[in-house]
């Protein structure tokens, strides 16, 4: 019965004994939710040896925390950490159930869901309840883009949603908190299990890191074509900074999908975020609007890119760009200059 379902619930991915930043995110957002609601707030624990890492999860909001602690889950598989996901759920009845949208909490959430026939909204962007009559309003980019959908699920609990890295805020930890463990054996054995974790081979390749840059210098179909978008490279060379792209601008193969940030793309939050050529669609927005400074340049006065930008430029990009670059460069080799004279 719906009327049994009460509390918010975060499930903790962790990685080898490390708590993701998302689910570390995700707690900041449902302890809103659970304020809203006057109910607790819990996270969900499964893994090998990983009750040490409930302090942390107190720390950034949590009231309880649910643990399953085995070594079948010392890796993921999807039937393993399903089994110890329902067993809880359907065992402590939580109202509100989120995931971070990584590969693995994906996979899992659509699972969970699925097992118990219950609705998941996917990718979600914002998150906010209705008091009066607790539901979950999870809003995410629809239609291409254009509009911003709020789901609903009104007839099955618990309410479930994904959540896209890097677009909630976690709380400041405050050291020593504490809380309740709620600890459960997983009723599992593994000779029973379908698949089997037969070796794990990680990548060291240097790969881009986009939601890790301070500065990204991200371009758009304004810049007409790749020998215009090639300035969007040298001003972020200059800068030090990374390379973002909009959705058309990889679609017209001007640069590779790993650089398209937005709700198909990546979602970053750097410290300066310029946003050269770009329109300002809904679903570009949503992966860079917690940028610590926003600067756009678009030669349309009315470009949507404006109302979340910080500064606005309104003008050529290709004829701005240049001047940028050199007013940088000269400004780059002063401060370098006068770093040398005060080191002498």
């Amino acid at each position: 019965m719906m009327e049994n379902n009460r509390g918010v619930w975060v499930y903790m991915e962790q990685k080898e004994g490390r708590i993701v930043n998302v689910s570390l995110e995700l707690l900041g957002a449902g302890r809103k939710l659970a304020d809203k609601l006057n109910v607790p707030l819990s996270g969900v624990l499964l893994g090998d040896k990983v009750k040490h890492l409930c302090p942390t999860i107190f720390e950034y909001g949590a009231d309880e925390v649910y643990v399953m602690d085995d070594p079948i889950l010392k890796n993921y598989r999807t039937e393993s950490f399903m089994k110890g996901v329902n067993h809880f759920a359907e065992k402590y009845h939580p109202e509100i159930f989120l995931f971070g949208a990584t590969p693995n909490g994906k996979d899992l959430a659509s699972a969970v869901a699925t097992d118990l026939c219950t609705g998941l909204t996917a990718d979600t962007t914002m998150l906010d309840v209705e008091v009066e009559t607790r539901l979950l309003e999870a809003s995410r980019p629809a239609f291409g883009g254009n509009i911003m959908a709020t789901i609903l699920c009104k007839k099955h609990r618990p309410q479930m949603a994904t959540v896209r890295p890097k677009v909630m805020k976690a709380l400041q930890p405050e050291m020593g908190s504490k809380g309740k463990i709620i600890e459960e054996p997983l009723d599992v054995e593994e000779e029973n299990l379908r698949t089997k974790v037969l070796e794990i081979v990680k990548d060291t390749k240097k790969k881009l890191k986009l939601d890790e840059a301070d500065i990204i210098v991200a371009g758009g179909k304004g810049l007409v074509d790749e020998k215009g978008f090639a300035l969007i490279h040298e001003l972020a060379e200059v800068l030090g900074g990374s390379v973002g792209a909009s959705r058309d601008v990889v679609e017209a193969g001007w640069i590779g999908h790993d650089h398209q940030i937005g709700q198909t793309g990546i979602t970053v939050t750097p410290k300066i975020y310029f946003a050269i050529g770009i329109s300002g669609a809904v679903q570009h927005v949503v992966g860079m609007k917690n940028s610590e400074l926003i600067i756009a340049i678009n030669k349309d006065a009315n470009a949507p890119i404006f109302d979340a930008s910080t500064y606005s430029v309104v003008g050529d990009a290709l004829e701005i760009l240049p001047i940028l670059i050199e007013e940088f460069k000269i400004a780059l080799k002063q401060e370098e200059e006068e770093g040398e004279v005060k080191h002498a």
